[in-house]
């Protein structure tokens, strides 16, 4: 059963934001009185009782909602992706060809794949506090509260009831909350449309609007025969949710209520204009440059055959999306004058803290003191980025872990680094086994030389050791790089995976004992990485201790309630189905339908609808699916609600509770929302409800799942 402690309520109470749509709510901090909404706040959330939060749970990297008392789970195309991906094979390519179970017996394993639902949550502040002392360095305080949080959450772990325990921050530093979790670990893919349903439009049309994607997707959840949480059997039974969703075939008209339960990932709606700066001009720029490179290198790669190219569609995805959302911010900062606002907002705020002797006492430094942190955080910051981001060569991953663990496993658990804890080694294990199906080290090679290549293009005195050592003579440096891949590839037993479980289990001594070059790189890389790490410890040190305080001034200042920023717990968000002006003299109608998608089809990715859905259009076969405002079969629709990363996949709810939809994206001119919300341009994306139970029935003839699932 849910509970809440009275003392999370009564700070969230403090800093509530009431009367707006915008807001990532706090379950417990439901608004209570919203237009059209027909539920009171505790058929929402109840924390002594059954309610509609407990169907929403967290899926991988996205959001899930059961909807049957099958354990069947309704999220994105995009979110089940993975599951998809492993699942196929050059032969039976699930990605393009669609997959569908018509039975329990049928149903493919998700690996890498688990449920987590919210069972509990409390506040912890004064628990994870407790371990800072006045005396403290910024890196030993950032040190010891990760420690704390790593040993709480290692007592709220019980693996018989398989339930677990997650520490989250509130307003950087400020509070900290234990959320209790059921881990669900056997998960399975029922249902996925073709990509060119659920996926259609692709990169060209990620974030954009109009959209026509049918991104959605159905896996169902498993538990051992005595109904607790158990790893992947085939005696295992599906799960029995105290609480499943109903869809509405009825659907959506402008101006109607929607809301929306989820776990929004990360917004920084408080952050001062250092940190605006530092994303606009440092972070994102970087990034999008670099995951350029790799995703031309992987794309290249693909062409070699349908095996590597199914292999590599994952990491292709993520970095596309990433790159896009980076450029969407970079673009939206400049179109809003987000950093030249809050400057300005930020002179004018410190004036009236001067105004005042005692205010200026306690908060007129404050400001100061994050612009010198960022100022010296700045420093060698693109050698930082570059030895960091390596690690997203798995080859390299795999190795710099290894050769850490090794150093780790020979300390006292109470000495190691919170990642190395007993408890969280069989995870660990558990993610090289994952890894393993999507590994091709033709790809990492290359990789590998973008990145000693971005060494070597630093000053000389910024690049680490290691890259002097390897390019040597300058005049020979490029031929010197590739004779070390070539030979650190051809003679490393890291890309063996049985070896790399068998490294992942031996002592240091062991370990050097193999003389593996790969290994012994890693020891060269992990030293630079140590130094950056200290780096950061000493930022995050600091920053937890003058955001919270900023917040409280900023507060003081504006007189207005805050809510928290998303951190991956469970959130509220309500709004209404609406269209937007993108620019002078456009307008964006609420919904898209059926005749877009035809009106885009080429024939060609990513715009190749199925000749089926062609057919099926052409004949005018929308059965009990159209929508008679458009005379159409409705696709995607818009509405005002707050979601961010996280949420893909959240159920999007009418005012009576029923799913209307599954949100699945934002809008590109409203990229930016995660640092600000504007209610005449912040959109969520969502497929419609009646174009899943179309494609379900008319395109699948998906019987038994129609059959499984409760339509209104």
């Amino acid at each position: 059963m849910k509970k809440l402690s009275l003392t999370v309520a009564v700070i969230f109470c403090l800093f509530a934001l009431a009367l707006a749509d915008e807001g990532m709510f706090l379950v417990n901090d439901i608004p209570k009185k919203i237009k059209g909404l027909k539920l009171k706040p505790k058929e929402i959330y109840n924390p002594d009782g059954v309610d509609i939060s407990d169907a929403v749970i967290i899926v991988d990297g996205g959001t899930g909602s059961f909807v049957s008392p099958r354990g069947l789970i309704l999220t994105n195309h995009h979110v089940a992706f993975g599951a998809i991906q492993r699942n196929s094979t050059a032969e039976h390519n699930y990605l393009e060809e669609g997959f569908y179970a018509r039975t329990l017996e049928e149903e493919l394993p998700a690996p890498g794949y688990e449920a987590y639902i919210t069972l509990n949550f409390k506040d912890i502040t004064e628990d994870v506090l407790s371990v800072v002392k006045e005396d403290m360095t910024p890196e030993e305080r950032a040190k010891a509260i990760q420690r704390r949080i790593a040993e709480i959450e290692k007592e709220n772990e019980n693996k018989e009831e398989g339930t677990e325990g997650r520490v989250v921050s509130m307003f950087d530093g400020m509070y900290y909350y234990l959320f209790t979790y059921l881990k669900i670990k056997d998960i399975r893919l029922v249902y996925a449309p073709p990509s060119s349903i659920g996926n259609y439009g692709g990169e060209i049309d990620n974030w954009m609007w109009p959209r026509h994607t049918g991104d959605f997707s159905f896996l169902r959840a498993y538990v051992g025969p005595d109904g607790k949480p158990a790893e992947y059997s085939e005696d295992n039974v599906p799960f029995k949710p105290g609480k499943y969703l109903a869809f509405s075939s009825k659907g959506i008209k402008e101006g109607d209520l929607v809301f929306i339960l989820g776990y929004p990932g990360s917004t920084m709606r408080y952050r001062t204009s250092c940190s605006v700066d530092w994303n606009q001009n440092i972070s994102y720029p970087f990034r999008i440059k670099l995951f350029k490179s790799i995703t031309d290198m992987l794309e290249e790669e693909s062409k070699k055959s349908p095996e590597v190219k199914i292999k590599l569609s994952s990491f292709i995805k993520g970095l596309s999306n990433a790159m896009k959302n980076n450029q969407g911010m970079i673009d939206g900062f400049k179109k809003t004058k987000l950093l030249q606002r809050k400057l300005r907002e930020e002179e004018k705020l410190m004036e009236w803290v001067n105004r005042n002797p005692e205010t200026k006492k306690e908060y007129g430094k404050v400001l100061d003191e994050i612009k010198a942190l960022y100022k010296e955080h700045k420093k060698n910051v693109k050698r930082d980025m570059i030895l960091q981001y390596i690690t997203l060569i798995p080859t390299v991953r795999y190795a710099t872990t290894i050769q850490e663990w090794s150093i780790e496993k020979s300390k006292p658990e109470a000495e190691r680094k919170p990642e190395y804890m007993d408890y969280r080694i069989p995870q660990l294990k558990k993610n090289f086994e994952i890894g393993a199906q999507n590994y091709y080290p033709p790809a990492d090679k290359k990789l590998f030389r973008l990145f000693l290549d971005l060494l070597m293009e630093l000053p000389q005195e910024e690049r680490p050791e290691f890259i002097n050592k390897i390019a040597g003579n300058s005049t020979e440096s490029e031929k010197n790089i590739q004779t070390f891949i070539d030979s650190l590839f051809e003679n490393t037993k890291i890309t063996d995976h049985e070896m790399r479980m068998k490294m992942l289990d031996m002592t240091a001594d062991e370990l050097n004992k193999l003389n593996d070059p790969f290994i012994k790189f890693a020891e060269e890389l992990n030293k630079e990485l140590e130094k950056i790490e200290k780096k950061n410890y000493y930022f995050s040190g600091k920053i937890t201790q003058l955001r919270p305080k900023y917040y409280k001034l900023l507060k003081l200042w504006k007189k207005e309630e805050m809510y928290p920023d998303a951190n991956r717990t469970l959130r509220f968000t309500y709004g209404y189905v609406k269209g937007y002006s993108p620019r002078d003299a456009v307008y964006y109608r609420y919904i898209t339908k059926l005749k877009g998608v035809i009106e885009k089809h080429t024939g060609e990715e990513p715009f190749n609808a199925p000749g089926k859905l062609i057919e099926l259009y052409h004949e005018k076969d929308y059965g009990k699916y159209i929508d008679k405002r458009i005379k159409d079969v409705p696709v995607n629709f818009l509405a005002t609600t707050d979601i961010t990363g996280g949420n893909s996949g959240s159920p999007v709810f009418n005012g009576k509770g029923e799913i209307v939809g599954c949100a699945f994206d934002g809008n590109y001119e409203a990229m930016t929302s995660d640092w600000q919300f504007d209610d005449n341009l912040t959109r969520t994306i969502a497929v419609d409800s009646r174009y899943i139970l179309f494609i379900l029935d008319k395109f699948s003839n998906a019987k038994e799942l129609l059959n499984e699932l409760t339509i209104h």
